[in-house]
């Protein structure tokens, strides 16, 4: 589900992002990160299983959304999606907050 959060955009993600999700996610992020200044938050609280798929889709967008000098936070309180991002060095990339800034 996407929606306005103040100025920013929205996206509560469910389930798992895995090489069978990845690509019409992928699609829906692309149309957000398309125009001036994307401000994307993206609510990772409800996933149970990210792939290293998933992870390319983050950083895709990431790199569009910087690419139009725009915005990418990501909502997560998972110790495990930390620990992920952590042990492929991708920790220090995102703004990860643990709700909803």
């Amino acid at each position: 589900m996407d929606r306005s959060h103040g100025e920013a955009t929205l996206v509560e993600l469910r389930g798992d992002i895995d090489l069978l999700t990845a690509p019409a996610l992928a699609d829906r992020l692309d149309a957000l990160t398309a125009g001036r200044r994307p401000d994307v938050v993206i609510d990772l609280r409800a996933v149970n299983f990210i792939d290293c798929s998933g992870l390319r889709v983050l950083c895709r967008v990431r790199s569009r959304a910087l690419e139009r000098r725009g915005r990418l936070r990501l909502i997560s309180d998972s110790p495990r999606f930390l620990m992920i991002l952590r042990h492929v060095r991708l920790a220090d990339v995102f703004e990860i907050h643990p709700g909803l800034p």
